[in-house]
């Protein structure tokens, strides 16, 4: 078996993707304001399997409160209709042919707090896979650093390079959490 090498570079392409998939996490979380990614995670029963609703339809925001789905395939759209009336995202859409709008309730004080919760569960999630990825790159340099391969000063060093990638991304989480809790409290 090869020995294992240490990537500060993956190290942090991973710790990235951690915060990257924090941010599609909240984009998910519906606010007060109209967005097309609240429609996401909606899986559409289309031509016998279940498909993203994206890959049957155009969303847009036309207006703050409202989105469109213009669903491509007329005879989908009661499939489009149903798929979002039972997605668990509260949204009551309306259709009239080929188009479902939907309008955008707004968020009640104990809604708020509820959607701020799940946010900071996503964000701690993405603390813990940030901290996966530091736990695992330390024992790489420790494992370098103990068959002799890395000396014990460069090890240090790494070692400190990874703790400091490690609170940029956390920082970064936490700026993430900022903006969406301040945006989903904004009345």
């Amino acid at each position: 078996m090869a020995p294992p090498t240490f990537d500060l570079n993956d190290i942090k392409r991973r710790m990235q993707g951690a915060v990257a998939s924090l941010k599609h996490d909240l984009n998910s979380l519906r606010t007060g304001r109209a967005s097309a990614s609240v429609l996401d995670p909606i899986m559409v029963e289309a031509y016998g399997s279940k498909m993203p609703l994206n890959q049957v339809a155009t969303v847009s925001v036309p207006e703050a409160r409202m989105i469109s789905v213009a669903v491509w395939d007329r005879g989908m759209a009661m499939a489009v209709d149903k798929a979002i009336r039972e997605s668990d995202l509260g949204l009551n859409p309306q259709t009239e042919g080929q188009t479902i709008r939907i309008r955008i309730p707004e968020l009640n004080e104990q809604r708020r707090k509820e959607l701020v919760k799940v946010a900071h569960k996503y964000a701690e999630e993405a603390r813990v896979a940030v901290r996966h990825v530091r736990r695992d790159g330390l024992e790489v340099i420790k494992k370098l650093e103990k068959d002799g391969l890395m000396s014990e000063d460069d090890a240090s060093r790494q070692s400190d390079q990874v703790q400091k990638a490690t609170d940029q991304s956390v920082a970064e989480v936490d700026t993430a959490l900022a903006t969406k809790e301040k945006e989903i409290m904004q009345v």
